[in-house]
């Protein structure tokens, strides 16, 4: 299965099922036993993958990428959040390199393809104190389905097949996005350098947008992000605000 692994230490390690609750659980459970580094956890179905919010992760069993990987990054906690910046950046150039479908993505952790979902990154960290222990970055991304299939999801999402207008190798999908998502990693494991290229890719900024943070709305234009890609706003009075978390549109 590793035949066409291009990588050192990301997916060297893997833990493939036909059927989980979520790879993000399995992954924190794995991470909290110090498996190696780079473990990749997979399968073939989600009974309750989940994206950002609680959100559901729909997918039919056997048509798209579910997994996880498990970092040990040398990282405040604060700073976790450059791994979703380096899995979507890692997913839209895999994604672009076996399909050449162009993808951009949208603030926070969203991968668009033609203006619409095609996967989404979700990150968890395990803390002790003021410590970072383990990071799982978990991604999804919809592969050789057809909208039709989960017509409730067809006015926002698509996969690559139906974008493509034909089947796309998962395989090949999989260890690109592996080698991607190592290069992003960094020599030092701090993910320096890839706010810049995560940037470059996001289709928030130059913007009019609201972002919902809890019961809150907050509407300026999107300017800039910063290094741990938190979304700097300016408000209809010219002030400033800077947004970590929350949702854009």
């Amino acid at each position: 299965m590793l035949a066409g692994l291009r990588t050192q230490f990301v997916a060297r390690n893997i833990v493939s099922k036909p059927q989980v609750d979520s790879t993000n659980e399995l992954a924190k459970r794995l991470a909290a036993r110090r498996v190696p580094e780079g473990t990749l956890v997979i399968a073939e179905e989600q009974r309750a993958g989940k994206g950002r919010r609680g959100r559901r992760w729909l997918a039919p069993p056997g048509t798209s990428l579910l997994m996880s990987y498990i970092f040990y990054p040398r990282l405040e906690p604060r700073e976790a959040t450059r791994l979703t910046m380096a899995a979507s950046w890692a997913a839209a150039e895999a994604i672009e390199q076996v399909t050449g479908l162009e993808v951009r993505l949208k603030w926070p952790n969203d991968i668009l393809v033609q203006g619409k979902k095609a996967g989404g990154v979700l990150t968890e960290t395990g803390i002790t104190g003021e410590r970072l222990d383990y990071a799982v970055v978990g991604i999804g991304l919809n592969v050789n389905f057809h909208m039709a299939d989960l017509p409730e999801l067809a006015d926002t999402a698509t996969s690559l097949m139906e974008a493509l207008g034909g089947s796309v190798s998962r395989l090949e999908l999989l260890w690109a996005f592996s080698s991607h998502l190592e290069e992003a990693y960094g020599s030092e494991g701090d993910f320096s350098g890839i706010q810049s290229k995560w940037a470059a890719r996001l289709e928030t900024l130059g913007k009019p947008v609201q972002i919902d943070v809890g019961d809150r709305k907050i509407n300026g234009l999107a300017e800039a992000v910063d290094e741990n890609g938190a979304l700097q706003l300016r408000t209809a009075d010219d002030s400033r605000i800077v947004v970590s978390i929350g949702e854009v549109s």
